[in-house]
């Protein structure tokens, strides 16, 4: 087998804000995510904590886009898997330009459910996921064991 290159990209960041759905002419829903990364590093010389966020525009299409827009808020953490997308359009003085962005394929909410911006309640962490090429949701486990607690109450819209 011959690779002749490979573009994947995988992001673990915060929603920067709610995301922005709209739907093509032919039905299917797109959704758009500003994704916030950081990293942090010591300056060697003066030893000062620094700090760069790099925002990331990710673009989910279909069942991916009606998840997202349904379930994440500002401040959700996710985990996207994607590929680099660059794409040619002409603004409105008829200059083209260029857009960077990521076509996500896979999507992991990394948060316990509602815990966006606003919501301070403590809940057990899981983690969910959907994957595009698949087209069926898969859910993980928490990473510590625990014992089922009695009468909890799984009566919701969760697709997965």
């Amino acid at each position: 087998m011959t690779v002749s290159g490979i573009n994947k990209v995988i992001l673990v960041g915060n929603l920067g804000a709610d995301p922005e759905i709209r739907s093509t002419q032919s039905g299917d829903t797109v959704a758009t995510l500003r994704i916030a990364t950081s990293e942090t590093w010591r300056d060697k010389q003066t030893g000062e904590r620094m700090e760069r966020t790099e925002w990331h525009r990710v673009i989910l299409w279909r069942r991916l886009g009606e998840i997202a827009g349904q379930y994440l808020r500002k401040g959700s953490k996710v985990y996207i898997e994607g590929k680099l997308q660059t794409r040619k359009w002409t603004d409105q003085s008829g200059q083209d330009r260029y857009t960077t962005e990521i076509q996500g394929n896979e999507l992991q909410m990394l948060d316990s459910r509602g815990s966006g911006e606003g919501d301070t309640t403590e809940r057990p962490r899981e983690s969910a996921s959907y994957n595009r090429s698949t087209e069926s949701p898969r859910a993980q486990a928490p990473a510590q064991s625990r014992a089922p607690e009695p009468h909890q109450d799984f009566d919701d819209d969760i697709p997965f």
